[in-house]
């Protein structure tokens, strides 16, 4: 599974959105197994931004990263103690806007399963993985459609052991599934991918 994933996303073009605002990055880290668990966070209630809400480790791009691949390290480093050299980028997925009106990057990488992960507590509640294959079952637990700013998102939720995994969050994982496995995971466009 991870062998035909890293060749399809390295064959693959995601999309890139012209956009002159603030940045963020996101890694989608999996683990190098037959079985491979992809890490989700929850972040802690109190944060202004997305409290509670289930999450890869990633953030806004600071003015001292040298690329927004830099970001994504740095952010899982700082989030969930993951070391930069203990990735292996297998590439990026497409940038999608999120609800801040952040350009949102996601990068793809490998760790080692038995990787000791810990939460940043000023920033997260939990650190939990997800077998790939729930999702390439799609058994997700609803669609929501809303509008935002005059265009209509729809967008998956999944629900993992108590944690509904929805937004952009699903989003990415939806794509990375489509792109890397040919999973054929019915979805319609995010607007600013028309």
């Amino acid at each position: 599974m991870i062998q035909d994933l890293a060749r399809r996303l390295h064959a693959s073009s995601p999309r890139v959105l012209e956009h002159e605002g603030a940045e963020a990055a996101v890694l989608v880290a999996l683990t190098k197994s037959d079985d491979p668990q992809v890490v989700l966070t929850r972040r802690t209630m109190h944060l202004s931004s997305h409290g509670g809400e289930v999450a890869f480790p990633g953030g806004k791009k600071d003015f001292e990263d040298a690329d927004l691949l830099t970001t994504a390290l740095r952010e899982a480093h700082e989030e969930v103690g993951l070391p930069p050299e203990r990735v292996e980028v297998l590439g990026a997925l497409s940038q999608s806007m999120s609800k801040h009106g952040l350009r949102v990057t996601p990068y793809v990488g490998l760790i080692e399963p038995d990787t000791d992960l810990i939460p940043n507590p000023a920033e997260l509640d939990e650190i939990f993985t997800v077998p790939l294959r729930f999702f390439l079952e799609d058994k997700r637990h609803r669609t929501d459609a809303f509008k935002y700013r005059g265009k209509t998102h729809y967008v998956p939720a999944y629900e993992y052991q108590g944690n509904i995994i929805w937004g952009l969050t699903a989003c990415i994982l939806v794509e990375l599934l489509n792109i890397g496995l040919d999973a054929g995971i019915p979805v319609r466009p995010r607007p600013e991918h028309q």
